[in-house]
């Protein structure tokens, strides 16, 4: 790893008197490099234009980009003139984006090119500040007379913001995670976003470092560890789109020393023809990461084979209530843990009790940071127990060391003749067949057993449903293998790999009013 000590202020404006021509942000697709003085200057005239419109610390803009330097220059106006700025995530329909637009109580709008389709047809009379980064849009400004209407220097009351994000819905509608905006001084060491920064400094990041994103900015940790990299002085590389040869490509390329992925990354980037994967040189990553959902332990195994000892994980949320991190050594002897709680952990029982090691419960954490679901007190009520422990709601045990392992969502959970199944099993048996490259499996209504397993799968090659079932079998308890098996196109994931599950599942259980027959 690069040895040499990080710059001591953690602030993009520190940086950029030190490196202004420094690269702060190079685009894949595109190529293009946005340095440390570029990103500090637009970034402060972008704040200019936000305070000039009225907007003061606490009050909320909404993104809604896909990949590209302006989203990141605009969340650093953001974060630099004290806003919550929520992230609006680039495949939401109106109706959808409507919603958290009006349930953040947006001040301020700005969009991509790409998506002026959708943001046209958005009711926007309640937002008073309305910039496109494309050419003419009726009704909205122009990012670049924005930009030049802005000062290049810092805000006299610059302040420390904050993101808002939103869940991804894939259970219902999404919900806005607010934080306390804490110490707003810009650059202040206890401000949640530089304490943030700090951490994850721990993967040995330097001002030489190269840091490589290939998931949407829209979701958490990709905007997050992306403006982290911006506070220690490392280059971002961001891919707009993730494609799988050209992520290798870009390793290569820009020859990359720390990047943060998701299992179905993994997935991708492993079934690329042999030859096709090993023709890129990687041996430049001295950090890899990844999170979001478990990783099937033959994936796991078969990356660390590939990328060596280098690949961390770790468990968390957007709510941030607590985590857990496993080294990739601590992972070959325990395989298939997401690692041991970095703050208190519970498993409870369905009755309220804290159950052993080796049996598997839902996760609740004491301790973690304060948060509310924006607007809705119910909600957040409803993720605390009597003992004041709160949950993200999932499913999992401990071993006898201690260390964590994530079985399933409580609301994914399958009940057949009254027997739970978890269907991340399944799951990941399936996405260990060669020919598979994803798979989903959840609940369908079944008259004698109240739910029957049921599985969809996206395949990398041709193979029988047949097959798929007896493999299965042989690596599963019979009542935990799915009945039948679909083959579709592709599963509903989002960029960042979440599975909306519920999308497979709904038309299965129209017009019933319960999951009990």
């Amino acid at each position: 790893m690069d040895s040499a000590p990080l710059t001591p202020a953690p602030h993009l404006g520190a940086h950029s008197a030190a490196h202004p021509d420094r690269p702060a942000l190079i685009m894949t697709g595109s190529g293009e490099v946005t340095t440390y003085g570029e990103l500090d200057e637009r970034s402060n005239r972008l704040a200019h234009v936000f305070r000039r419109a009225g907007l003061q610390a606490g009050d909320h803009v909404a993104l809604m980009m896909t990949n590209g330097s302006p989203f990141i220059e605009a969340a650093w106006a953001a974060q630099r003139a004290g806003l919550y700025y929520t992230a609006l995530n680039a495949h939401l329909r109106r109706e959808e984006a409507q919603y958290i637009l009006d349930d953040c109580g947006a001040r301020a709008l700005v969009i991509s090119a790409d998506l002026v389709a959708v943001a046209t047809e958005l009711d926007l009379s309640a937002v008073p500040l309305l910039i496109a980064a494309t050419g003419d849009v009726a009704g909205f400004l122009s990012y670049a007379e924005v930009l030049a209407s802005g000062l290049p220097t810092a805000l006299d009351d610059e302040a420390e913001g904050r993101e808002m994000l939103y869940s991804s819905g894939t259970t219902g509608v999404p919900k806005g995670v607010r934080k306390p905006l804490g110490i707003t001084r810009p650059g202040d060491s206890e401000a949640p976003s530089v304490v943030i920064a700090k951490g994850i400094g721990a993967m040995g990041i330097t001002g030489s470092s190269v840091y490589l994103s290939p998931a949407p900015l829209y979701h958490s940790a990709p905007l997050v560890y992306t403006m982290a990299m911006h506070r220690l002085g490392a280059t971002a590389v961001v891919m707009e789109t993730f494609d799988a040869d050209d992520c290798l490509a870009a390793i290569e390329r820009y020859q990359v020393t720390h990047a943060q992925f998701v299992p179905t990354m993994f997935t991708r980037m492993l079934r690329l023809p042999e030859r096709e994967r090993l023709s890129h040189d990687v041996s430049s990553l001295r950090y890899v990461v990844h999170a979001a959902a478990p990783c099937p332990v033959p994936v796991k195994y078969q990356m660390l084979e590939w990328w060596g000892p280098i690949i961390y994980e770790y468990y968390a949320g957007t709510e941030d209530l607590g985590s857990s991190f496993i080294t990739p050594d601590e992972w070959l002897e325990h395989p298939g843990s997401v690692g041991r709680p970095r703050n208190e952990m519970h498993i409870v029982g369905e009755g309220g009790e804290e159950l052993p090691a080796g049996q598997a419960g839902t996760i609740y954490f004491s301790g973690g940071h304060e948060f509310e679901y924006h607007n809705d007190p119910d909600k957040t009520a409803s993720v605390q127990d009597q003992h004041g422990w709160r949950t993200l709601g999932d499913v999992g045990y401990v071993d006898q060391d201690g260390y964590l392992y994530l079985t399933d969502r409580s609301a994914d959970m399958i009940v057949s003749g009254g027997v739970n199944i978890y269907p991340r099993e399944a799951e990941q048996v399936l996405v260990a067949h060669p020919a598979v490259l994803d798979a989903a499996v959840f609940g369908i209504p079944d008259d004698e057993f109240g739910e029957s397993v049921k599985g969809v799968v996206q395949l990398a090659d041709a193979v029988e449903q047949a097959e798929l079932l007896a493999w299965c079998h042989e690596h599963l308890a019979t009542y935990k293998c799915p009945r039948s098996i679909d083959i579709v196109d592709s599963l509903p994931r989002d960029p960042s790999g979440k599975l909306f599950k519920r999308l497979l599942k709904d038309p299965y259980w129209e017009g019933r009013d319960s999951r009990i027959v």
